[in-house]
């Protein structure tokens, strides 16, 4: 039996900036599809941004999210009834993915001040590279080391 076709996404750039790679992160950072919110949360992180390094905030952002997308990662497969943990390299969508969902989950993990400051907080630690995402990144990167003996093992 055939698998179901995946068809592409194709994504709106957003309103401020027109660039689809912030369009989708203003995405992920939505909770309950209330987009204003989010977009609200996002552009008050780049003013941030702006006012605390005197740099473009996209120029911030993509390189904040270069830094924090992993290369490898590891893929739990069994073989003759023993998982193993295989490094495999990641895919561009996937990696943008994890990158955004590091910054974002490191960002909401920390208390006590505004949501856009903590993104700014976060994408500028990211930019500078240092801060939480990163080192989820580290420690994906060691595991996939650590088991670089099972790579044979990909398909």
């Amino acid at each position: 039996m055939r698998r179901n076709r995946k068809f592409k996404k194709y994504h709106t750039p957003d309103v401020k900036h027109g660039s689809i790679a912030l369009s989708r992160f203003i995405n992920y950072m939505m909770f309950d599809g209330e987009k204003t919110v989010a977009e609200r949360v996002v552009y008050g992180a780049f003013n941030i941004i702006e006012k605390e390094m005197q740099m473009n905030p996209m120029e911030v952002f993509e390189k904040a999210l270069e830094n924090a997308s992993p290369l490898l990662e590891v893929v739990s497969k069994r073989v003759g009834g023993a998982n193993y943990q295989v490094p495999r390299e990641v895919r561009a969508e996937r990696k943008f993915f994890l990158g955004c969902k590091w910054m974002i989950d490191a960002a909401r993990a920390k208390k006590g001040k505004a949501m856009s400051e903590r993104l700014a907080e976060e994408l500028i630690a990211s930019y500078k590279g240092e801060g939480t995402a990163i080192k989820k990144k580290q420690n994906v990167h060691k595991m996939a080391e650590a088991n670089r003996a099972f790579a044979h093992f990909a398909r």
